[in-house]
């Protein structure tokens, strides 16, 4: 499996955001790349504390007809790192990441279940729930290239959610992100090593990058980490930067069946 990583600095300028992304995937497909992986908050990113400026039906939404059209003409998987999903009858969204097939089919959906809620080092004050519902559903996708898991940012903190995956069968688990940069010096890295050892599997974090406004600024530093910890792609510190990685699956059959970490799981 051969997987491209955008690396992104979006706005809170849909049309704009579509155009580049759209952009940047044309570009990718040069490098025949099976998946195209988007960040986080990839159609939209809103400045903090504006209201809520963007949302998108699943089924029917304009800018992701046109990603949907973009994988049936390219042929090729795209995960839509997260956008804003409109919930009928409520104020709020859910912050959902996507996974397009060849035919443009919407594959899987995992609506994000950790909202960051924090006050960073600088005394920004960063609240998801505001204008996001939590989901509540682990997301596994059965595919050409093996079982697939989904997860989105924030929720890399949480281990027991990465466990869950590997134990539903997950070979590669996505963590498209928008981390901030006052956490992403000290933490990015460690976090996804540290979440591919402990599972044994492919991790690939396509991430935003750089200054959406004065308030808020993304770390980058996309990347791609093999099930022994080891770090086989990154990206830049520049928008737009694109990178790609194969993913082997007998490496990981391989690890797992000399280090059975995972048969070895005891709930105390």
């Amino acid at each position: 499996m051969r997987v491209a990583l955008v690396q992104m600095t979006s706005s809170d300028r849909p049309k704009e955001n579509l155009a580049r992304t759209e952009e940047l995937i044309r570009k990718s497909a040069s490098g025949k790349p099976d998946l195209v992986a988007l960040p986080e908050n990839v159609l939209y990113l809103r400045t903090e504390g504006d209201r809520l400026g963007f949302s998108e039906d699943l089924e029917e939404g304009e800018h992701l007809g046109i990603l949907r059209a973009l994988a049936r003409e390219l042929r090729i998987w795209i995960l839509v790192g997260s956008i804003p999903e409109r919930i009928e009858g409520s104020d709020r969204v859910c912050n959902t990441s996507l996974l397009l097939g060849r035919r443009g089919d919407v594959h899987a959906r995992y609506r994000k279940i950790h909202l960051f809620d924090v006050t960073l080092p600088n005394g920004v004050e960063l609240k998801e729930s505001r204008h996001v519902e939590p989901g509540t559903e682990l997301v596994t996708a059965d595919t050409e290239f093996g079982k697939l898991g989904l997860t989105v940012c924030y929720d890399l903190r949480f281990p027991e959610l990465y466990r869950g995956l590997a134990q539903q069968g997950a070979e590669v688990i996505f963590v498209p992100s928008a981390f901030t940069a006052q956490t992403g010096k000290d933490h990015w890295h460690v976090l996804l090593r540290a979440r591919a050892i402990e599972n044994e599997v492919f991790i690939v974090a396509p991430a935003q990058f750089g200054y959406h406004s004065e308030k808020r600024q993304s770390f980058g530093h996309s990347l791609v980490v093999d099930p022994w910890g080891v770090v086989i792609a990154e990206a830049p510190d520049e928008e737009g930067a694109i990178i790609f990685a194969d993913l082997d699956r007998e490496r990981l059959r391989e690890i797992r069946r000399k280090l059975p970490c995972l048969d070895h799981t005891r709930l105390i």
